[in-house]
């Protein structure tokens, strides 16, 4: 039995004429006729009473257009279901981030994103770098929000936005009284920095600010997050640099200031299993480009044979 004896089943059914159903269905009515005694042949019932004046369902009949409506009903949510997630309407997507993404443009992509495809389940995870990337590798995610520089061959790694660093200082320090200060004035301070091994590219980067000034940060303490780091230069321990967007983390004791320019920025990115070809993945990918006002490009540079990175338009 094909779908398509179901639905000359059905359209004979409902117009109780075989001259009707057929133009219903755009077809001669002789053809029509054959397809529906083949199908009582095939289930080796009558399922309809036929005269010269009029056509009519028998017993066996009846319950067959219940069930044939039935089942061409559950085929077309089938189809329409496969349809919806070749599209990436439906589906899941399981998502990692470091905490200054959701301070940043993170809350207006889930925005956008739940609007469009309000049928997909997202699943969110606070992870550091390194835990994103273990997750990553072996399918625990599907897409993670982290800082540059952070390669794997494995991975393909796309820009979404640069963002100045900022200097989070003691509202009692003396420079907080400054609105932009100079990144070399910070050369004496004690710094408080994210632990390198949980975020290997953010952690660098501000090293590499510094140094680039003049200078090597003097490192005091290290916490697991920019939370922690934030909370503990409110208690005074020392300083540090944090994302622009940090400012919109409002926190008792602690000010936010501009940096000189050159300013320092950190490129937040977006990493993905390469030729992943999930339709729920390609659909956030496709409201990234759509809504980002940022730099939006692939960053191929990822390790190559010998070790050292290589860099691909």
């Amino acid at each position: 039995m094909e779908l398509r004896h179901l639905q000359y089943f059905i359209a004979v059914a409902e117009e109780l004429h075989f001259g009707r159903a057929a133009e219903r269905l755009h077809m001669a009515q002789p053809p029509l006729s054959q397809q529906i005694h083949s199908l009582e042949e095939e289930l080796g019932v009558q399922l309809l009473h036929r005269t010269k004046r009029r056509v009519q369902l028998t017993q066996a009949g009846e319950v067959f257009l219940v069930e044939a409506r039935r089942s061409l009903t559950q085929i077309e949510q089938t189809i329409l279901a496969a349809q919806r997630a070749g599209r990436g309407e439906i589906g899941s997507l399981s998502m990692g981030f470091v905490s200054s993404a959701s301070y940043s443009l993170l809350p207006e992509l889930l925005q956008v994103f739940r609007q469009r495809f309000p049928d997909v389940e997202l699943s969110l995870y606070e992870l550091t770098t390194e835990q994103q990337l273990q997750k990553l590798r072996n399918g625990g995610l599907d897409i993670g929000f982290l800082y540059l520089p952070s390669y794997d061959a494995s991975l393909s790694i796309i820009s979404v936005t640069k963002e100045p660093l900022m200097a989070a200082l003691p509202q009692s320090h003396p420079l907080a009284t400054l609105p932009q200060i100079p990144l070399l004035s910070l050369s004496s301070e004690p710094f408080i920095l994210i632990l390198r091994h949980l975020a290997v590219g953010f952690y660098d980067r501000i090293v590499s600010a510094c140094q680039q000034t003049g200078f090597s940060p003097r490192v005091v303490q290290q916490a697991n997050t920019i939370h922690t780091i934030v909370s503990l230069v409110a208690g005074g321990v020392g300083i540090s640099l944090v994302p622009a967007s940090f400012q919109n983390l409002q926190r008792t004791g602690v000010v936010y200031r501009q940096l000189q320019r050159p300013t320092p920025e950190v490129e937040l990115t977006i990493i993905c299993r390469k030729d992943d070809p999930s339709p729920v993945l390609q659909a956030f990918l496709k409201v990234i480009r759509e809504t980002s006002g940022h730099q939006f490009i692939d960053v191929p540079s990822l390790f190559s044979d010998d070790g050292l990175t290589e860099q691909r338009s």
